[in-house]
């Protein structure tokens, strides 16, 4: 897709002009995949504001961008900032913008030393403003992750028994959405059961699934660099009531979060329609992480939907809306599907049912 790519830079360049730059190095790996279409451990990309791109590689990965990036002009070396900063001087450029957030103080020393004389200012997240917003080819390889979520869940939910551990249930989902064709998972699946649902980011352990549990498996695919991120809570055995209470109280804030996410709703306001409902229930010290995240090329992208925070959504925006409920000692609920803003519809790419299951 190299016009997709040379669209995405010509956007880019606009960003260069802006800032008063001949150009910027790219070095942050998923920005240089949207930029190039090159999947790499070893990339950076010397972006012109006036047009020429020059992408440096090792040799691991020279014939593969020589094949995906056939309108970009492609170096191989070994140490690629090095290389590029030893460009910058050649090319005639003066002023070069950098990625400061994602470039340590070491390599940045590095990079002055070698310019040459080159002024080098800071870019800001520039590329992750532009990839908030998603393209056709985006959503529709999101799409396929999250389709390839939802089979996977839905087939693992027969396989849910006492006696099978927290371990045993994640690689069996992990296992399921290979199978269906994913890349490998979207980020390590948390599978936390009875007690352990109330750490939201808890690692699955031996602990062996028991009646009576609640169990919170967070979970996606990655298929074509796009990232999956879904949640779901099921009951072993017929729930207790303070089950059921607080899975429908996070079933209701999901519902208004979700009807709250509109083309240009602030950030905050998206958050507190779900927040709001689970502290006005008495709960609001249970639920103390953000309401949701971009997903794309990364699992957590722009724009960040929480309390304190600032923006406003757009279409053709994913994310998630994910509330939940974590009471110490007990369990907890979550769940997280990943909404299309503005899509039309509800948006929603994760469609395994939000009613509580009882296994």
């Amino acid at each position: 897709m190299p016009e997709i790519h040379a669209a995405r830079r010509r956007r880019a360049q606009e960003k260069i002009a802006e800032t008063g730059a001949d150009a910027a190095l790219i070095t942050a790996g998923p920005n240089v995949r949207y930029l190039t279409g090159l999947a790499s451990s070893n990339a950076a990309l010397l972006l012109a504001a006036d047009g020429a791109a020059v992408l440096a590689t090792d040799s691991r990965y020279t014939l593969a961008a020589q094949r995906d990036c056939p309108d970009v002009e492609v170096i191989s070396e070994r140490f690629i900032e090095t290389r590029l900063a030893a460009e910058l001087a050649g090319r005639g450029l003066r002023t070069v913008a950098f990625e400061a957030h994602e470039m340590t103080v070491e390599r940045h020393a590095e990079l002055v030393a070698r310019a040459g004389g080159v002024t080098v200012i800071p870019f800001g997240r520039k590329i992750e403003e532009l990839r908030t917003v998603k393209d056709p080819s985006e959503i529709e390889l999101l799409g396929t992750a999250c389709r390839i979520s939802c089979q996977a869940i839905a087939d693992t939910f027969a396989l849910i028994r006492p006696g099978l551990t927290e371990r045993q249930l994640a690689a069996a989902l992990d296992a399921r959405m290979t199978a269906l064709g994913a890349e490998r998972p979207a980020f390590d699946t948390i599978v936390a059961s009875g007690p352990n649902g109330a750490i939201p980011h808890h690692a699955p352990t031996d602990r062996p699934l028991r009646r009576g549990d609640l169990i919170t498996m967070d979970f996606g695919a990655l298929y074509g660099g796009y990232h999956a991120d879904m949640t779901r809570t099921v009951a072993l055995g017929e729930p207790a009531g303070w089950q059921r209470e607080i899975y429908e109280l996070v079933a209701a804030a999901q519902r208004a979060g979700l009807d709250a996410a509109r083309p240009d709703a602030d950030v905050a306001d998206v958050d507190a329609a779900a927040r709001d409902l689970i502290r006005d229930a008495g709960h609001g010290d249970h639920f103390q992480h953000g309401l949701g995240h971009g997903v794309g090329l990364e699992i957590h992208e722009a724009p960040a939907i929480g309390y304190g925070r600032t923006g406003k959504l757009a279409s053709r925006v994913p994310v998630t809306v994910e509330p939940g409920v974590y009471l110490p000692g007990r369990g907890g609920v979550r769940i997280e599907d990943v909404l299309v803003v503005g899509a039309g519809g509800t948006g929603l790419l994760t469609t395994t049912t939000r009613e509580l299951l009882v296994l």
